[in-house]
């Protein structure tokens, strides 16, 4: 089992969030995508973000997520930084 939840995941990446507009993330979906793309950086040799304490990159890239060391942006947020 994933610790932590995919609902506790998406309301940390949902935090900032006000309500009335549109949530960053909305789907579990959107999460796996996200760790399995950061932890392909990981496994490429990117840095990790936190201390991994020798767990394998996926996890790491989940705890990333959950202590906030990584944000998710979505499309629109990569084309404004063009």
């Amino acid at each position: 089992m994933l610790h932590p939840s995919y609902t506790d995941l998406m309301n940390v990446v949902n935090a900032g969030v006000e309500e009335g507009e549109t949530p960053i993330v909305n789907s579990r979906y959107s999460i796996v995508l996200a760790t399995a793309k950061r932890a392909r950086q990981i496994i490429g040799g990117a840095e990790p973000l936190i201390d991994p304490k020798g767990r394998k990159p996926l996890s790491t890239a989940v705890e990333e997520l959950n202590v906030g060391a990584m944000k998710i942006t979505t499309a629109d947020d990569e084309e404004d930084d063009i």
